[in-house]
């Protein structure tokens, strides 16, 4: 029989609770705007919260790099990809949270799938189509994917970084937003869509 494995004990404990304390201040928010559609979004109005937490992830990142698991454990790395995945105002810091995102993912700092999230949210803001699908809008139907390269194999690209497939990821994202619940990223699919959804 194997013990369980324990959640790293985070060894910035006040960083992680800032990281967590900006996030849920944003996330009825990002909760709204996941419901809202695109020709509705007065609610980008309030995105100098999301400034605010964004330039402040930068300066953690600059002092620390990506806070990862081992840093402000998992609820403060969550916290910190929340952020960096709504910090579409900052797009080059974005960018940067992504590739040090990515480097912690290999390091097993980080969760890949959650980097999925936000390295498709990157390639969207930048015009160019996703990798991971994971990102969607409100359509005349309810949220619909967006545009995604090579869609043939997407399901493969979603399994290597542990996301179920496309399909009944849209079917989960689609029956969250139609339940009026918050998201989960224990969800099928997380909880990311740029234009509509929000973590």
């Amino acid at each position: 029989m194997t013990a369980p494995i324990e959640a790293p004990v985070p060894q910035a404990h006040a960083l992680a609770q800032i990281l967590i304390a900006d996030a849920a201040r944003a996330q009825k928010r990002w909760a709204a705007l996941a419901r809202t559609p695109t020709h509705e979004q007065h609610l980008v109005a309030k995105r100098h919260l999301d400034y605010e937490n964004a330039s402040r992830l930068r300066l953690i990142t600059a002092q620390h790099g990506w806070p990862g698991r081992q840093l402000v454990g998992v609820e403060g790395a969550t916290a910190a990809w929340q952020i960096a995945l709504h910090a579409d105002g900052i797009a080059e810091f974005q960018r940067i949270a992504e590739r040090l995102m990515h480097r912690a993912a290999h390091q097993g700092d980080a969760s890949f799938r959650q980097w999925a999230h936000l390295h498709d949210r990157c390639l969207l803001n930048s015009g160019r189509p996703q990798q991971f699908g994971t990102q969607y809008q409100h359509g005349p139907h309810g949220p619909q994917r967006l545009p995604v390269l090579d869609p043939a194999t997407l399901n493969d690209r979603r399994d290597a970084v542990g996301l179920p497939p496309a399909a009944p990821a849209l079917t989960a994202v689609r029956h969250r937003l139609t339940a009026h619940r918050g998201p989960s990223e224990e969800e099928a699919e997380g909880t990311s869509a740029p234009v509509m959804a929000a973590v």
